[in-house]
């Protein structure tokens, strides 16, 4: 707009505006703003609050009796001891000025679990137990099937049915899986969720007592547990699995053939496709070794059908997470050493 009137000092306002390209409309509109008087101040509405009560308002507020109540129920207490100072929304207004808009109740502060990070680096340094429900011949009867399975090998070391979840079985069951793996002391750590059973004290005075270690989930977070509700799924996709059972006996025939198809036969995905016994007693390595032979020799004899590259099979994994952390070697250095 300077532009403008200095131009015009040597024409008219027209000339200038038609050379500069602006619309007249737009300077007259910028010149008359610019000229125009500043509106005096809004006087306060007379429904505010003067200075000294809201200072008033605000020093109950941050009175010991009112500290940690909410503004509704301080409102609520002045009308019943025959005192109103303002509204409700005005006390919120007034917190809102001094950045105090929060919680204010003096209550428990929800507890912050600290995310599992387990690293196993060989079989029998990791296990995962968890309980799932089979339905039983009736609406609404399960039996419970306990599943203990080491997270390197995927292999299942321990289960059991029952017709009820309890502390006793399951110190019962976790005490026969340590004897037949033939665990030591400080060797093992056993992770499960936070079910009554797995943070029972039978079941914490047992692993204390064989010098076990021991690991839970986060509150609601399945994902802390990955390895066994990955087995539950396996089981229950497979298709011979039932609706239900007609009684405990055929739930502990099915689950003596699966387990037995678990840790023998089934080809792990998760494991370059060995099975969970063969990792487990330390068999993955020759076994690729061996395959890895045969796609050897059969590249040697057609090397066009692998577009002349030879074909190679994932390793075993040499370590196993449950939460990988960011700071991966720090983590391994300490576990070794260990």
């Amino acid at each position: 707009m300077k532009a403008v009137d200095e131009l015009a000092n040597h024409t008219d306002i027209k000339l200038a505006c038609a050379c500069l390209g602006l619309p007249r409309a737009t300077y007259y509109r910028y010149r008359d703003a610019a000229n125009k008087p500043t509106e005096a101040k809004k006087t306060s509405s007379p429904l505010s609050l003067s200075k000294g009560e809201r200072e008033q308002v605000l020093s109950i507020l941050h009175d010991d009796r009112f500290v940690d109540k909410a503004p509704q129920e301080i409102h609520a207490i002045l009308l019943d001891e025959d005192r109103y100072l303002c509204s409700v929304r005005t006390m919120y207004r007034y917190l809102e000025q001094e950045n105090e808009l929060r919680e204010r109740r003096n209550q428990r502060q929800h507890i912050v679990y600290q995310k599992p990070e387990l690293l196993a680096l060989g079989p029998n340094e990791v296990w995962s137990w968890d309980i799932t429900k089979l339905k039983g011949p009736a609406k609404w009867t399960y039996f419970y099937l306990y599943v203990v399975m080491d997270i390197f090998s995927r292999c299942v070391v321990g289960w059991m049915i029952a017709t009820r979840e309890a502390s006793c079985l399951a110190t019962e069951l976790l005490n026969e899986s340590y004897d037949k793996q033939d665990i030591k002391p400080s060797q093992l750590t056993i992770h499960s969720d936070r079910g009554p059973s797995m943070k029972s004290k039978p079941v914490a005075l047992l692993l204390t007592d064989l010098g076990v270690n021991k690991s839970h989930n986060r509150p609601y977070t399945s994902n802390d547990n990955p390895f066994s509700e990955a087995q539950f799924k396996t089981l229950k996709y497979r298709p011979e699995f039932p609706e239900r059972f007609g009684c405990i006996e055929d739930a502990r025939v099915f689950c003596q053939q699966f387990f037995d198809w678990y840790n023998n036969d089934h080809r792990h995905s998760g494991i370059s496709m060995l099975t969970p016994a063969s990792v487990h007693l330390g068999l993955g390595e020759n076994i690729l070794f061996e395959r890895n032979k045969v796609l050897e020799e059969f590249f040697y004899q057609k090397p066009a059908r692998f577009k002349y590259r030879m074909p190679k099979l994932k390793p075993v994994p040499k370590a196993v997470w449950i939460n990988k952390p960011d700071s991966v070697e720090v983590f391994t250095q300490q576990k070794i050493a260990s």
